[in-house]
C-alpha cells in the first residue's frame, strides 16, 4: 500500500543463510517464532480480497490468508492470524505481537531501511473506481479536482492523494479506517470516487451485480512480508519457503483462485 520501490536484488542484502533452516527440504524452525511451532501473523482483516473475513464474520479468508497458510505448512508450522488495525500493525511486528505482517504491505525504501522484507509475492497498483454512470468521469488524478475521494487512511492511496493536495489539487478527502468502508460511501452516493490498490478495485468490480467501474490506473507497486529489523533467521526461512511455494505452483494457483489470473509470477525475481 505505498509508493512503487524497484527492489530487485535489496530486499535480502545483508541477509544470512542460517545454518540448518532447510534440512532434507524441510524446515527446522524451533525458535524461529515468538510461539513455539506457530506462526502468529498481523493482518487488517478487513480487506478484500486480500484479507477479509467470510460471511460468518469469524474466519479469515482471501489472498494472503491462503498464501500465508501454505508458508506455514511448508514451514512446518501451525497459523494463527493477530486481527490489528493498520495504523498500528508495524508498531505490532516490532513489540513482538506477531512474527511478521502479510497484509498487503507494500515494498518501500522507508519501509525496507526499517523492516526485513520478502522479495516481492504479488504485483499492485494504485486505481480509480467510480460507479457506473457517474456524473463526473474523471481519467487521471488530476482530474480528481473538486470531487469528493474516498480512500482509506495510512496507506499508499492516502500517501498519494496528500501528495495531490500539496501539489495544489482542491478536493474532498473522505478518509476511512477500512477500504470496505470508502466504497459503501461510492455506492450510497456520499462519495464521487474511490482511490485505492488495484488488486481491491478489481475483487469489487468482478462481483455480481456490482456497479463499479474502473477508470484509472496507476504505475505499479509491489507488495511483500514484513519483519521486524533484523530478524534474520525467520526472514531466510521465510523468503525460502516462498520460493517453495512458486516452484511449485501452490502460489500461482492461489492466484488463480482468487483473481481469476497469475499477478504473481511476474514478481518473483
Amino acid at each position: 500500500m505505498k509508493k512503487l520501490i524497484n527492489i530487485a536484488g535489496l530486499v535480502l542484502a545483508g541477509l544470512v543463510l542460517v545454518q540448518g533452516a532447510f534440512a532434507g527440504g524441510k524446515q527446522q524452525t524451533e525458535g524461529l517464532t515468538i510461539k513455539s511451532g506457530t506462526l502468529l501473523v498481523g493482518m487488517e482483516i478487513g480487506y478484500p480480497p486480500m484479507e477479509y473475513f467470510d460471511t460468518n464474520g469469524t474466519t479469515p479468508i482471501g489472498f494472503d490468508v491462503q498464501l500465508s497458510k501454505a508458508l506455514a505448512e511448508k514451514l512446518g508450522l501451525k497459523i494463527e492470524y493477530v486481527d490489528t488495525a493498520w495504523d498500528g500493525i508495524f508498531a505490532g511486528v516490532n513489540t513482538g505481537k506477531y512474527d511478521l505482517i502479510m497484509s498487503s504491505v507494500t515494498i518501500t525504501e522507508e519501509r525496507l531501511k526499517a523492516f526485513n522484507f520478502s522479495k516481492p509475492y504479488i504485483q499492485n497498483a494504485q486505481a480509480i473506481v467510480l460507479l457506473r454512470g457517474s456524473p463526473v468521469q474523471p481519467r487521471s488524478l488530476e482530474e480528481l479536482k473538486g470531487l469528493r475521494v474516498a480512500y482509506q487512511a495510512e496507506t499508499t492511496s492516502d500517501d498519494i492523494m496528500t501528495e495531490m493536495a500539496e501539489g495544489g489539487l482542491q478536493f474532498t478527502a473522505l478518509e476511512y479506517d477500512k477500504v470496505i468502508n470508502a466504497f459503501d460511501e461510492l455506492r450510497l452516493g456520499r462519495a464521487d470516487a474511490i482511490v485505492c490498490d488495484s488488486v481491491v478495485a478489481y475483487f469489487y468490480t468482478a462481483q455480481p451485480g456490482n456497479n463499479f467501474q474502473i477508470v484509472w490506473e496507476g504505475s505499479g507497486e509491489e507488495l511483500g512480508i514484513c519483519l521486524k529489523k533484523g530478524n534474520t533467521a525467520l526472514t531466510t526461512a521465510v523468503q525460502g519457503a516462498l520460493d517453495q511455494l512458486y516452484a511449485d505452483g501452490t502460489i500461482q494457483k492461489i492466484s488463480q483462485n482468487v483473481f481469476g489470473s497469475d499477478l504473481v509470477s511476474s514478481v518473483h525475481k
